[in-house]
C-alpha cells in the first residue's frame, strides 16, 4: 500500500487512481459513521458518495495538521447534519422533568454487540439518534450538539435521555439483558 501521504498528494494533483485507492482505503470506517446518522443503508451510500465529492474537492485545503480520517469523519458528519436539519424540525423543549426517569445501568449495554446495539440506535427517533450518536458515539457537548443542531442545551440533554430510555426499554424488551439490570 503506498504512503498515505502521498496518497493525499497524489489525490490533491487530482490523480484518479490515487481517489479510488483513498475510497477503497476509507470508505468502510466512513459507511460507518454515515449509516449511525442516516436513516437507512441508501441514504448512507449516498452521504458517503456525497462526502467523497467534498473530501476531492477540498482535499487541497488539508494541511496535514491533524488527522486525515478524523477530518473526513468532520465532512461525513457535517453532511449527515445538513441533511438531518432539512428533513426534520426540531421541537424545543422547556421542562426537562418530562422527561425524568431512573438512571441507565451502563454495564447493561455489555451484553449487546456492536451490531445489535447499532440496530437499537437506527431504530430511535432521528432527533433522539443524531443526539445520542453526537453525545455517546462522537463525543460532542450538549453545547456543542445544540449549536450544530440550532436547538437549545436543554432539548439536547433532553432528547439524549429520551434516547437512552427508549434503549434501555428496547433492549429489556428484547432480552439482550438479564432480568436483574432492568428497572
Amino acid at each position: 500500500m503506498e504512503d498515505l501521504g502521498q496518497l493525499i498528494e497524489d489525490c490533491k494533483a487530482g490523480k484518479r487512481e490515487a481517489q479510488s485507492a483513498l475510497y477503497q482505503l476509507f470508505a468502510p470506517k466512513l459507511f460507518g459513521v454515515c449509516l449511525r446518522y442516516c436513516r437507512d443503508e441508501t441514504e448512507a451510500e449516498d452521504t458517503l458518495h456525497e462526502g467523497f465529492m467534498v473530501i476531492f474537492e477540498k482535499i487541497g485545503q488539508f494541511s496535514f495538521k491533524g488527522s486525515f480520517e478524523g477530518w473526513m469523519r468532520k465532512i461525513m458528519l457535517n453532511i449527515s447534519l445538513t441533511k438531518f436539519r432539512k428533513r426534520y424540525v426540531v421541537n424545543t423543549v422547556e421542562d426537562m422533568s418530562v422527561y425524568a426517569y431512573k438512571s441507565v445501568d451502563y454495564d447493561a449495554y455489555a451484553n449487546l454487540d456492536a451490531e445489535q446495539l447499532l440496530e437499537l440506535i437506527k431504530d430511535l427517533p432521528p432527533r433522539y439518534r443524531m443526539v445520542f450518536n453526537l453525545f455517546a458515539i462522537d463525543g460532542y457537548s450538549h453545547k456543542e450538539i445544540a449549536q450544530m443542531l440550532d436547538i437549545d442545551e436543554g432539548t439536547s440533554k433532553s432528547n439524549l435521555s429520551r434516547a437512552r430510555k427508549i434503549l434501555q426499554e428496547k433492549i429489556t424488551e428484547f432480552g439482550y439483558i438479564r432480568k436483574e439490570y432492568a428497572e
